[in-house]
């Protein structure tokens, strides 16, 4: 971040570790100096709770955490701790409805929670949508029409990407035929490797490696069909979605990320029964049965999507209205 463009002066604090615990450098010191605060709400900071505690000695400090809020998943621990680190500041700012309507149940103040959403480069990324078009990566590629799947992030063991190899074989059996690209390079690739050639996909498979070039990235999901996320989809739903590639991932959601919010069934995606490659080979299936030709239509839904509701400057309206 360039500071120079900021008005005010900067302290640039850092985060640090003891044990399970982290804390933020110099953060204490800042509560004399301004009046309105916007900070991590995790329970594991120990500065947090510190600057909570010590700010009740003041009367004109405003303070609101933007934080993941609650998942659904919290322990017995977690949820005791989180029902008086959370009614601590005058509000909240959330990534998503879950988490807020989690929240409500939980009896918390409707009037102090805000989703705010997230968002990546999205001006840059508008930029490179606006020169893209339909082409023949694929086609030239796999050398065949068949619809085409893809990945985007790191191969990693968390994301279960064999799951999306055999559901793909199995899907074989009932006459539907896909390609997947994985875009990303991570461990689980010689696996993926070795598992493509088992089930005979290796022809259908693409590992296409990193790629950090929006330009590029924007061309190949534009292009693509379906995204399909086996495991947490988290900013890989943004991805997609801003270039109009619909995503599949799980409906386990204490278990997703925020991000997975973007995705309405049977609009700009779906989602599968978790664990289960039966349900995901279906879904995939079910999706290409009903929106298959319909392509263009989806991928204005998934652009809208975005540009509704995770970007920049949705975020800065929502703090403008809570933070005035």
């Amino acid at each position: 971040m360039d500071y120079s463009l900021l008005k005010g002066k900067v302290t640039e604090i850092h985060n640090g570790r003891i044990g399970p615990f982290t804390y933020q450098t110099k953060i204490l010191s800042l509560l004399r100096k301004y009046d309105v605060f916007l900070m991590i709400g995790e329970t594991h900071s120990i500065t947090t709770w510190l600057f909570m505690f010590i700010s009740k000695l003041y009367n004109n400090k405003r303070i609101y955490f933007w934080c993941h809020g609650w998942y659904g998943k919290e322990t017995k621990v977690e949820r005791f701790l989180k029902h008086i680190l959370d009614r601590m500041p005058n509000g909240l700012f959330l990534y998503g409805n879950y988490a807020k309507n989690l929240m409500i149940r939980e009896g918390f103040d409707e009037e102090k929670l805000h989703v705010v959403h997230n968002s990546l480069s999205y001006s840059k990324q508008v930029e490179v949508r606006k020169r893209l078009q339909i082409t023949n990566v694929y086609t030239a590629h796999f050398r065949n029409d068949y619809k085409n799947l893809i990945f985007i992030g790191r191969l990693d063991p968390v994301k279960k990407l064999d799951m999306i190899l055999t559901a793909i074989k199995q899907s074989e059996k009932f006459g539907f035929l896909y390609n997947i690209t994985y875009i990303g390079s991570g461990q689980e690739k010689l696996k993926l490797e070795t598992l493509s050639k088992e089930l005979s996909l290796e022809e259908r498979v693409w590992f296409y490696g990193s790629c950090y070039d929006e330009a590029v990235l924007g061309n190949l999901i534009y292009n693509a069909d379906l995204c399909v996320a086996p495991g947490n989809i988290g900013l890989t739903a943004m991805h997609s979605l801003v270039f109009g590639t619909p995503a599949i991932t799980h409906n386990c959601f204490k278990w997703q990320m925020p991000e997975f919010e973007a995705i309405k069934p049977g609009v700009t995606g779906n989602f599968f029964e978790l664990n289960s490659v039966n349900s995901l080979s279906q879904a995939i299936d079910k999706w290409f049965n009903e929106k298959g030709e319909i392509r263009e239509e989806v991928r204005q839904a998934c652009m809208k999507e975005i540009d509704d509701y995770w970007t920049p400057e949705y975020q800065m309206n929502v703090f403008k209205i809570y933070l005035k």
